[in-house]
């Protein structure tokens, strides 16, 4: 099969935030609108406002521990995929209101009363805002000041990075109430060792911060009153990167991961080239070797075939 040319590729990495807007799950109408869940009655799920590249995507929902019921989850999909494309729009940070970050599914959703078919719509899109999180071109960050369990912790484990606080804790108690974290094992063994993830899973444990630092399920770990100017520290250094640079590296690294070593080398080997053929990626080399910041474009735009 021929090899899709650069503008094709790119261009992939930027339309793949348009394609997911339009999956839909089977049966699941009512739940694609999240402000159309927010009743007068009801405070609304998530809370999203954005500011010089960075968008902030809030948990509002302490008094059920930020639960990812399905219409938190529809929330939480809306406010990642809205103008995903806008070249405005560099890096997302997932946070939450409360001691909780979230404590993953909600139980009351997943009783025999609800049925079969609700359990498994509560599943599939719970699995496409994970997948999701590490498919569209710009990096996101989990900014943890708690308990993250099941769901939850999986939250944080699908996110590029993660910062955490010395106190947060992290755990897949699903066992001990026989509801085995099945779904969050696919982020948190791609994060953990095995052993570790298989210890989690098997006795519901919670392990602290620093252990998830030592394992690899947060990329950093600082005192509670640090955690907004850290955070905020990693979002503002990648808003100063090419945005198609990264997006394209983005991608790349996930497409890499799942592949052998050989087939790895490969495509990132081609991915390099493609790189390079970007006005960004020459600008960046020119502006190194002439001792000056670059200029971004921040375009798709070719230097060279």
């Amino acid at each position: 099969m021929a090899c899709l040319g650069l503008g094709a590729k790119v261009s992939s990495v930027y339309t793949r935030g348009a394609l997911l807007t339009r999956r839909t799950l089977p049966n699941l109408n009512i739940f694609l609108s999240s402000r159309s869940l927010c009743t007068q009655s009801q405070p609304q799920l998530t809370v999203r406002h954005q500011e010089n590249g960075i968008r902030n995507i809030i948990l509002n929902n302490p008094k059920k521990r930020n639960a990812l019921s399905l219409s938190m989850l529809t929330s939480l999909r809306s406010d990642i995929l809205a103008d995903i494309d806008n070249d405005d729009l560099r890096v997302i940070i997932i946070s939450a209101e409360g001691p909780v970050f979230s404590s993953g599914h909600d139980l009351k959703e997943l009783t025999s009363a609800q049925g079969r078919d609700y359990h498994y719509q509560v599943f599939q899109l719970c699995s496409e805002v994970m997948s999701l999180i590490q498919d569209i071109p710009v990096p996101v960050i989990a900014k943890v000041n708690g308990v993250a369990t099941a769901a939850g912790c999986q939250l944080v484990a699908s996110c590029d990075m993660a910062v955490a606080t010395e106190k947060s804790t992290f755990a897949t108690p699903g066992v001990n109430v026989g509801l085995f974290c099945s779904t969050p094992a696919v982020a948190i063994g791609r994060a953990v060792p095995r052993k570790v993830a298989m210890e989690m899973l098997f006795t519901g444990a919670p392990i602290s911060a620093r252990d998830a630092l030592l394992h690899g399920l947060v990329s950093k770990v600082v005192p509670e009153e640090r955690l907004e100017e850290e955070t905020m520290t990693i979002a503002r250094q990648v808003c100063q990167a090419s945005r198609p640079v990264v997006a394209l590296g983005k991608a790349t690294f996930y497409r890499q991961m799942a592949q052998g070593r050989d087939a790895a080398y490969a495509t990132t080997s081609r991915v390099m080239v493609d790189n390079l053929a970007l006005k960004d990626g020459q600008e960046g080399i020119r502006a190194f070797l002439e001792k000056r910041k670059p200029v971004w474009t921040n375009s798709t735009e070719k230097a060279h075939e």
